[in-house]
């Protein structure tokens, strides 16, 4: 994963527990405009998500953050 992409859901990750707290849950979407402006982007994230991963749609913030934080 690209270091911007990291970023990028480190920060959305960050405001969407401060907002609401720990148990906010979350899917790749989150981390884009409702525009496909980047679809290179859009689409590292989802590789990420649901191929290397095999994540649910929905996932608690607190665990992306910490899987991207440990480049997991």
């Amino acid at each position: 994963m690209r270091e911007p992409l990291r970023n990028k859901i480190i920060e959305v990750c960050d405001d969407k527990i401060s907002k609401k707290g720990v148990t906010v849950g979350l899917s790749f979407y989150a981390f884009f405009a409702n525009k496909n402006d980047n679809p290179d982007l859009l689409m590292e994230a989802a590789s990420w998500w649901i191929k290397k991963h095999k994540l649910n749609h929905f996932e608690k913030a607190v665990k992306i953050k910490e899987m991207v934080e440990n480049r997991v």
